[in-house]
Parts: C-alpha cells; structure tokens; sequence
C-alpha cells in the first residue's frame, strides 16, 4: 500500500504545479495578449500581479479588472512498441480580478484575486497508464493584498502576501492486473481539501524616462499543505481488502520561487513593446515525502531542474477606441528525461498570443485575448514506476496542444 499510495500522491503534488500538466500562464487579458508580459507595463490594474509596484504609475486612482478564459487542451500518448493508444481532451476555466485605489500621491493599496492552478485532466478510465493517473482535478485560488509605494516619478516599489486556499482530487488504478471478482480494475481515490498555503511578492520598477521603464518581480516558494487528506480504494477483491484499509495522509507540495525582469518601449505614442525574462527556481523539487496515518514514511523521486520563460509583446494604439495586442513566448520545461509521467506530460513549448481592446467610455473598456500553446512532441518515459516492489518504466511519445480564449473588463476613474 505504502508504494501505490506513494505514487498516486506524487502525481498529486506534480500536477499542483503545473496546473494539471501544463503550466499555462492567464493573469490578465491585456498582458496574456502582449505574450503575458507585463513587469515593466503599466497598462491596467493587472500590474498588480505582473509588478506591485506598478499600481503607484497608473493614471487613475481607481483602477478595477477583470476577466475569464476558457482553456482546452488536448494530449495525445502512443506507444508504437505496444500498439498503446490514449487521448485526453480538458477544460478549464481560470479567472482574475484586480482592483487598485490611490490613497495618497505616494501610497497605491490594492487586492488581485486569480486562478493559475485551476484545471483538470481526465485519461479514460482503465486506460494503459491508469495504475499511474486515470484523472485529477485542482481547483485553487490565490489571494494577494498588494502596496505600492512611489518613491519619486522614476521609481516604485511593491509587494505583498499570497494567501492560497485549494482542494484536489485524484483516481488511479492500483495495478496493471489486480481486479475484483467481477473483473473491474481496483483503483484508489485521493481528495485533500482545504489546502492551504502562504507565501509573498515583491518588486520595483524604474522609468529610465517616460519612453523606456525597466521592471523586476520576485513571487516567493509556496509550499502547499496537505493535511488528512483521505484515500479510499475501490473494487478489491475480497482477499486483498485487508491489506488496503482506507486511510488518511500529509504531503508538503512545493511551487518553486520565480523571478522577472523586463524592459517596455514606447516607441511611438501609439505604439508598445516589452519583453519579459522569467526564471522558475524548479530544482527546489527533488522528491516528494508522504507521511501516511499508518506510520509509513515515502519519498518520490522527481528530480526537476530550473527552467525559463522568454516572452515578447506589443501593442498598438491606432486611436482613443482601440488598442490591438500580439505575443509570443517559449516556455522551458522543468522535466527531466526519465521523470516524465502522464499526469503532466509537458515538454518545451512556443506560445502565440493575441488581443484588443475596445473602449466602450473613456472609463470602460472591454478586453479579448486567445493563446495558442504549441509543446514539443517528446518521446519519454517516467523510469520510476513501481508495481509490488518491482520497479518499470512507463513512456511513449506525447504530443500536447493549448488553445484558451479570453474576455474581460477594465474599470477606472
């Protein structure tokens, strides 16, 4: 019990991190239009998650915004050895809120509310890699009280707490062999609720003039907190019900710490553009410790490594009604050959992004976003599965697509 409840919990913890196999950013409509940059733009109250410390350089002293995106993601496992075939089509639906208010000239409060773990994925029941992830689901949702101070026109600072509360669930089957008597696979169902977590932001930004400002963030190593966590095993045969008592457990899930550093251009009074370097400190993650009620103590091995984020943007202005957005980044994956599972097939990706705006009053404006995720097809394989003590690899070739639309509002006066 302590091997198949050991890895049910690792894909548990690795799938909180990559918001059910793909890390994909969606913080803002504006910015995931620009290539989801945005440490060095001033754009909306979205900055509040990009850099705090830009609330301090926006016009208005309310500034209020908001939005959604559907996401769906298709994943693609063959296995030409084995004749293995599989398919997984997702759904998500992530959102953000962001409102800042000026209090003083030199004092900028204000609270950002996001989703950038809410997603799903769902293999076909039983399918060939069901003793290792048939689904998960994970919904959770950050929380960030942010200040702003403005030291002088060309430079701020900010920052603030991120406050995560969550709940996750998992299904996999116990073996490639064990069933009950009417032949059904035994599988066992993992849910931790009220998953919670604390951990913080900070950041400056510098405007070098009022054409060329440089921007850099720092978000903090959350760890997640699984507390009595319950596992409830399904369909066993008589004779192994003894030896798989429900039981409850506890995991600390690491999200890696991460900095920013960009540069945005006015190059014309029309027109925008910024890029964005992003460096994920993944090699924090090396294993994963379960400690079960029975008293019996796992570590999992994942052995990640630091990957980085390169994203460019644009935006152009052609009046006071319209402004028009165009992106592209790429996204290392933090994954090593050998540690790749299918509860997060991920590998190196390119993403295409685009948007405009359309504003309504002076005051009002409403957003529209699309990314499409393009990953590297990879043959690969997780090296480190285990069946009653006897260790097996389990790979193929994985292809992965992403395609999210997005809708929105932006407030200020």
């Amino acid at each position: 019990m302590k091997k198949l409840l050991s890895l049910t919990m690792a894909a548990l913890a690795t799938t909180s991190a990559f918001a059910g196999g793909y890390r994909v950013s969606l913080q803002g409509q504006k910015q995931l239009a620009m290539g989801h940059t945005g440490v060095a733009v001033v754009n909306s109250a979205e900055t509040l998650f990009f850099n705090p410390a830009g609330a301090s350089f926006l016009k208005d002293r309310f500034n209020f915004s908001a939005g959604g995106n559907a996401l769906f993601a298709r994943t693609k496992f063959q296995n030409e050895t084995y004749n293995w075939k599989a398919s997984t089509d997702n759904f998500g639906t992530p959102f953000e809120a962001y409102a800042s208010y000026r209090a003083t000239d030199w004092l900028t409060v204000g609270l950002a509310v996001y989703t950038p773990y809410g997603s799903a994925v769902e293999w076909e029941q039983d399918w060939v890699g069901a003793n290792l992830v048939n689904n998960i689901d994970l919904q959770a949702v950050y929380i960030q009280p942010t200040v702003s101070l403005k030291v002088n026109e060309y430079f701020s600072v900010g920052g603030g707490p991120i406050y995560v509360t969550g709940s996750v669930s998992l299904n996999k089957n116990l073996s490639r062999s064990l069933t009950d008597e009417q032949g059904n696979p035994s599988d066992v169902s993992i849910e931790a609720k009220g998953v919670t977590a604390w951990g913080y932001t900070a950041g400056f930004m510098f405007n070098l003039d009022k054409h060329v400002r440089l921007g850099v963030n720092y978000r903090s190593e959350i760890t997640m907190e699984a507390r009595d966590g319950d596992a409830t095993f399904n369909d066993l045969p008589a004779f192994a019900q003894p030896s798989y008592p429900n039981t409850t457990f506890n995991a600390d899930l690491p999200l890696p710490a991460e900095l920013t550093a960009g540069l945005s251009v006015e190059l014309t009074d029309k027109w925008l553009v910024a890029f964005d370097y992003n460096h994920a400190y993944w090699n924090v993650y090396k294993t994963l410790m379960v400690d079960f009620a029975n008293g019996l103590v796992s570590n999992n091995p994942r052995n990640y490594k630091d990957a980085s984020t390169y994203r460019v943007g644009t935006q152009f202005k052609p009046n006071d009604k319209f402004a028009f957005r165009a992106g592209w980044y790429f996204d290392e994956s933090p994954v090593q050959d050998g540690y790749f599972a299918p509860e997060t097939p991920r590998n190196d990706s390119m993403g295409f992004t685009g948007g405009l705006t359309y504003q309504v009053t002076p005051k009002f404006g409403i957003d529209a976003s699309f990314l499409y995720l393009h990953f590297d097809q990879t043959n690969n394989s997780y090296n480190y599965a285990d069946e009653d003590g006897t260790p097996y690899s389990f790979g193929g070739t994985y292809k992965n697509v992403v395609f999210s639309p997005g809708i929105g509002v932006t407030y200020s006066f």
